[in-house]
């Protein structure tokens, strides 16, 4: 799947360190993706829910209406209610089954490039920073 939208999109890396652990994402081109990319760099505090890293933004954008319950293994997604970045590598309490299922519908604004069950490492509370790569 690539995430790259149409016409002259360009190649936006993000790295994403959280204590020890540090991951890259390609955001794709939505508009909630423009939203993030533009308020970079954010720095916040971990939360964990299940094989999900969590964590508030200054970022506010409204549900997109293909924001959906179930989102792919590395998914970087954008939480409406609580206008946090959500970042997928594993089952949630809400699962059922291996799948990545959130509280409520994630818009996807990206996707973990390499193994995203690196953030199986993150510990709640953790600093974590998203950053241009």
């Amino acid at each position: 799947m690539t995430m790259r939208g149409q016409g002259s999109a360009q190649a936006r890396r993000i790295k994403v360190t959280a204590g020890t652990v540090s991951v890259d994402a390609m955001l794709n081109s939505s508009a909630t993706a423009d939203s993030v990319w533009a308020a970079l760099p954010i720095k916040a505090r971990a939360s964990r829910w299940g094989d999900e890293v969590y964590f508030s933004t200054p970022v506010k954008a409204d549900g997109d209406p293909k924001a959906a319950d179930v989102v792919p293994l590395g998914a970087v997604g954008y939480w409406p209610p609580g206008n946090a970045l959500c970042l997928f590598f594993g089952p949630t309490p809400v699962s059922r089954g291996n799948e990545c299922r959130g509280a409520s519908p994630i818009t996807v604004i990206g996707q973990i490039e390499g193994d995203p069950k690196a953030l199986k490492k993150v510990p709640a509370g953790a600093a974590i920073t998203v950053e241009r790569a």
